[in-house]
């Protein structure tokens, strides 16, 4: 079945390797990105090549561009199928909570759980028209708090609270068959995660197995390579 799928935050990295594995298979896909010629310079050759993709500008911070994807949507498709909630910011590896610039903070809270939020807001009319409903919010072990030590203040503290929106979401959207779950992609090769990281096209595999749980499958997990990670 060809689903609609919007992946925010997807003109690089895990992101875009999400959306060229949806398209591979014949999804449509939103490629959400700040900054539309940058997705579409990704997506041209895929497109050219037959993906059903479409670039849009969608800045998670910014609830009308948002707002103007699901109208769009709303138009041409009445549903959607995927959410996933990849744009993330401030991997800070130069901070300790103590001390930390709480701008720093702000910002990536902003981005990284309030994005989060304000996207689904602005999807779940179309996720509540589709029979395969899915959310994936794709967070870090860096929010895990049974493995949280210091370091990173802003990243880790805004994907646990990522993490925190995925259970509350899940618990209150599970009567209605859409299921909510946490993907981390593991340490990958990018831009933010670094050199030496595993391959984006495994980190990105993550993302699409929570994509692909069936309907009687988990909802308000944490997950990396389809097995458990600890809250």
């Amino acid at each position: 079945m060809n689903l609609i799928a919007v992946v925010t935050g997807a003109n690089r990295g895990i992101g875009f390797e999400v959306v060229r594995q949806l398209a591979d298979r014949g999804d449509t896909v939103v490629l959400g990105a700040r900054d539309v010629a940058r997705g579409d310079a990704v997506a041209r050759p895929l497109i050219d090549a037959g993906a059903d993709i479409v670039v849009r500008r969608l800045d998670v911070t910014d609830q009308s561009t948002l707002d103007a994807v699901a109208a769009e949507l709303a138009s041409s498709h009445r549903r959607l199928d995927i959410l996933v909630n990849n744009a993330a910011i401030h991997y800070d590896t130069w901070q300790q909570a103590a001390g930390a610039d709480l701008a720093i903070v702000a910002e990536a809270i902003d981005t990284n759980l309030v994005g989060a939020w304000r996207a689904v807001n602005a999807f779940l009319p179309l996720l509540r028209a589709s029979e395969h409903g899915r959310i994936v919010n794709v967070s870090s072990e860096s929010g895990s708090l049974a493995s949280m030590g210091g370091g990173t203040p802003a990243y880790s503290a805004s994907k646990a609270a990522l993490n925190a929106f995925t259970r509350m979401l899940a618990a209150e959207l599970r009567p209605e068959g859409i299921l909510v779950n946490s993907v981390c992609p593991g340490w990958v090769a990018t831009d933010m995660g670094g050199p030496g990281g595993r391959p984006v096209a495994d980190g990105a595999a993550s993302v699409v197995w929570a994509v692909d749980l069936p309907d009687d499958g988990p909802t308000g997990g944490f997950y990396r390579d389809g097995a458990p990670v600890p809250f």
